[in-house]
């Protein structure tokens, strides 16, 4: 037993060394490169001729509008991994976000590619409901009113 604050002085005086192996500027140039070592040639596609993002009806009539942000990992396939499809920025409304959700499953790509070959990877993909007779969000500027809503309109 009388080994055991030996045993306690080691480990407390190897901590600080040990935290203190890697400077700040070094682990984010690790991260850096951590992210960006799988970085595609070329981004995946979307094949699908028509967006699979229903837009609920009560919304619909009701003309609220919203903006929901998925994030989906794309396999080497091109097909959406749906367990791992989450989102990222919530509408404020659970239907929208459901239904975000739902679509995606629907989804299909044309994989990334990296020296050729096909790559897995992981995306931010923004779905904008917006009814043709409501007032543009904030933030719309990108979007023309000449535009149709994304989207099935029921």
């Amino acid at each position: 037993m009388a080994t055991f604050p030996l045993m306690l002085r080691r480990f407390l005086f190897a901590v600080p060394i040990l935290t203190a192996c890697i400077s700040q500027d070094s682990a984010q140039k690790a991260i850096l490169a951590v992210q960006t070592a799988n970085t595609p040639d070329v981004l995946p596609r979307m094949l699908n001729p028509q967006l699979p993002f229903a837009y609920p009806s009560s919304l619909y009539k009701s003309r609220i509008q919203g903006n929901v942000t998925l994030h989906l990992r794309i396999d080497s396939t091109g097909l959406v991994v749906p367990e791992s499809t989450s989102i990222k920025a919530s509408s404020g409304y659970p239907q929208l976000d459901s239904a975000a959700l739902d679509g995606s499953k629907q989804l299909r790509f044309a994989p990334a590619l990296k020296d050729k070959k096909a790559m897995a990877v992981s995306i931010d993909l923004p779905v904008f409901y917006r009814h043709p007779g409501s007032p543009p969000l904030p933030g719309d500027s990108v979007l023309t009113s000449k535009s149709a809503p994304p989207g099935k309109t029921p």
